[in-house]
């Protein structure tokens, strides 16, 4: 037991002599560890965030919106161009197999005014089926029914800061909202979602009328064959239905519909939750990874300080060694009470770098409401693991130097 007890011992008795040497040669290493743990966390925070309120919306949910093939410059056009229709809408209800809640919807904007407030807001005509797709859930009244859209009532469903804004005193349920020359009632406030992430856009802000009353105030684009033109086509996949199989026989559907040829690009885009989720993901891992990487080299430079010390101590202790050799002491033995000390600063600057990293995210995460953080065990492992390999590789060479002393050249040393 002594056998490996005696390494550790001298190792430590090593780091402890020089307590302030040893504290600043750890300081690289804590904050270097203390960086990963905190930009990793944000990282990590943010997309958690971000996939929270994506899937809020549900993962069976699929989005058809207008697109144009490639334009000039290789960029392709997007959200001006008018290529859906109600009729696309119908014909997808009807023809593909493994969808419902099929909604349409057309998206303005407009003053609204109430007694002495008034706000800017955007307002979407929407079909009943959209409250479902969506998973809306109102915290007063109710979302407009199948009857209300039927009749053309002029009924909205708004959003918890339009509430606040326009009726900030009472109320907002039964009460009228004036849009341009038009005057609706409220019939249902949405319940809160809170602020959206990195721009996302929440019904917190949004009105919904339904989509027969909204062409009635509205002007509503049309094509050439008098088709009312929608901004997107929303819909669910049934429990039976396969998300992969929608697309292809939406696409395929629409295609054939819009008289595209075999090499016409796609004048329409359809998107599924899933690969919305993949997609941020995926950039969202690699954003966590580059603030991890950039605040690994605070690490390096931490681990270049952990090698000049020991340098530096191998140096002062010649003479130590060479009195160890001629005793009997093998390279091994002085190669191994180097590269513990080496990992002993590292160690114990990773497990302070660890605390104080996990305080700031946390810190970070009260006070700052526009971040979120989540620490997770990966990332301590992680830390964790730099750190004691810092310690390895940037004190192997001062070990080995040691070790290679000769007893006698070590006994001269002044």
């Amino acid at each position: 037991m002594n056998k490996w007890l005696e390494p550790l011992k001298s190792a430590w008795l090593g780091v402890v002599t020089h307590k302030l040497r040893s504290f600043l040669t750890m300081l690289g290493i804590i904050i270097g560890v203390g960086a990963v743990i905190a930009l990793m966390s944000i990282g990590k925070g943010t997309e958690a965030e971000i996939l929270s309120q994506i899937q809020s919306l549900g993962s069976d949910l699929v989005i058809v919106t207008p697109g144009s093939p490639t334009g000039f410059g290789g960029v392709r056009g997007a959200g001006n161009v008018q290529t859906l229709t109600m009729d696309d809408a119908e014909a997808i209800a009807e023809h593909v197999s493994g969808v419902e809640a099929v909604s349409p919807s057309y998206t303005s904007s407009s003053q609204l005014v109430a007694g002495k407030e008034n706000m800017s807001a955007p307002i979407n005509g929407v079909t009943p089926e959209y409250a479902q797709a969506f998973n809306i859930e109102t915290s007063t009244g109710i979302f407009f029914s199948e009857y209300d859209y039927s009749r053309g009532s002029k009924l909205a469903v708004i959003g918890s800061n339009v509430a606040e804004t326009l009726f900030p005193d009472r109320s907002a349920l039964g009460q009228e909202i004036r849009m341009g020359n038009n005057v609706v009632t409220v019939m249902g406030v949405i319940e809160s979602e809170g602020a959206g992430m990195m721009g996302m856009r929440t019904t917190d802000d949004s009105v919904f009328v339904p989509l027969t009353s909204f062409q009635q105030m509205f002007s509503q684009p049309r094509t050439s064959r008098g088709e009312s033109v929608v901004s997107s086509i929303s819909m669910l996949v049934a429990a039976n239905g396969n998300g992969e199989d929608v697309v292809e026989e939406i696409t395929t559907l629409l295609r054939i519909r819009h008289e595209l040829e075999i090499d016409d690009e796609d004048d329409f885009r359809v998107t599924s939750m899933e690969e919305i989720i993949g997609a941020v993901s995926e950039v969202m891992g690699v954003m966590t990874l580059f603030l991890g990487a950039v605040a690994a080299i605070s690490l390096l430079v931490g681990g270049i300080g952990v090698m000049n010390i020991m340098l530096v101590s191998v140096l002062e202790r010649t003479r130590e060694i060479g009195i160890r050799k001629a005793l009997g002491a093998r390279e091994r033995d002085i190669w191994t009470q180097f590269l513990l000390e080496a990992s002993f600063l590292s160690f114990g600057g990773g497990m302070i770098g660890i605390v104080l990293g996990w305080a700031a995210a946390t810190l970070v995460g009260n006070y700052v409401e526009e971040i979120n953080t989540l620490v997770s065990a990966d990332i301590v492992l992680l830390a964790v693991s730099v750190s004691v390999g810092i310690g390895l590789f940037f004190g192997f060479y001062p070990a080995w130097n040691a070790s290679r002393l000769k007893p006698i050249e070590a006994l001269r040393a002044e």
